[in-house]
């Protein structure tokens, strides 16, 4: 991997198993938004461009400093994708959905974020998710100008906890509001610490987010997956079970069951054979 500085901001080449439709389309982020260059998101209190041609990302608003601080970080940069679709290469299911969705990586999100975010995404669409988000940060978060532009940072917890709940309603959040609003409670209380739960095993960093209120098996596993570097973690939602059953086991099975083949079958990446699964199954309209 080679990184530059460039006038409009960083060149990473030499890249691997990497590809922005991919990791943006598989439902693991909901701040990144498609426009005629490449995916506009905002990390933090950053706010960027990234497209791609050939092995090479281009990061634009980007210094040489903020790759190394944030973005390698955020995109696993230094895991070895490679190396692990070699390991979950088991039968040709999965080698056909990794063949098809080669270019997805795990992003290492803000475990804060994730956390209200999965909170919003139950029973929900991902436009429907975007669009709470952005109101809620519109009202709540500090303003990033690019390109002429105001974008809105994801708001803090001490901000959830305090918002009234007409606001909740406005920003279409419906029965979700109280939840978020007791689990920004929690958090500014110190009852649950999102960040710490990295250092937890998965079980029990999944027992712990479960104490959240709206947050269930599958978003307690989405959580851990997608910001506090559980690759074990398996979603299984009504989806994946019908892909589970189509393409794996031939017949009708419990949640609870398919988690367990999935963690016998695809051991410690079980969540990253989840993301090619899922990304397969869905564009080519498998199981609907």
């Amino acid at each position: 991997m080679k990184v530059e500085a460039k006038k409009n901001g960083v060149l990473v080449s030499g890249l691997t198993s990497f590809n922005l439709g991919h990791i943006f389309e598989c439902g693991q982020a909901f701040r990144w938004n498609k426009d005629e260059k490449g995916y506009i998101g905002i990390v933090g209190k950053r706010v960027v461009r990234l497209s791609t041609e050939s092995d090479s990302l281009l990061i634009e608003n980007c210094t040489i400093e903020d790759f190394q601080g944030l973005w390698r970080d955020y995109f696993d940069l230094d895991r070895d994708y490679d190396s692990i679709k070699k390991h979950l290469s088991c039968d040709k299911v999965l080698t056909d959905a990794m063949d098809y969705g080669w270019g997805i990586r795990i992003l290492r999100q803000d475990p804060w974020e994730t956390l209200i975010s999965f909170i919003i995404s139950a029973n929900n669409n991902i436009s429907r998710i975007k669009g709470i988000i952005e109101r809620l940060s519109k009202r709540l978060g500090r303003p990033i100008s690019f390109e002429g532009r105001d974008y809105y940072t994801f708001p803090g917890p001490e901000d959830l906890a305090s918002l009234d709940d007409e606001s909740y309603r406005l920003c279409g959040c419906g029965y979700r509001g109280p939840y978020i609003k007791e689990t920004a409670r929690m958090v500014v209380a110190g009852e649950i610490d999102p960040l710490g739960l990295r250092d937890l095993p998965y079980e029990e960093a999944r027992k712990e987010l479960q104490r959240c209120k709206g947050v269930g098996e599958k978003v307690a596993d989405c959580i851990a997956l997608f910001s506090l570097d559980k690759l074990q973690a398996f979603p299984v939602d009504v989806w994946i079970k019908r892909i589970m059953e189509d393409l794996y086991l031939k017949k009708e099975m419990s949640k609870k069951e398919i988690r367990a083949v999935a963690e016998e079958k695809f051991g410690p990446y079980a969540g990253l054979a989840q993301q090619y699964l899922f990304f397969y199954a869905r564009e080519k309209k498998i199981g609907k």
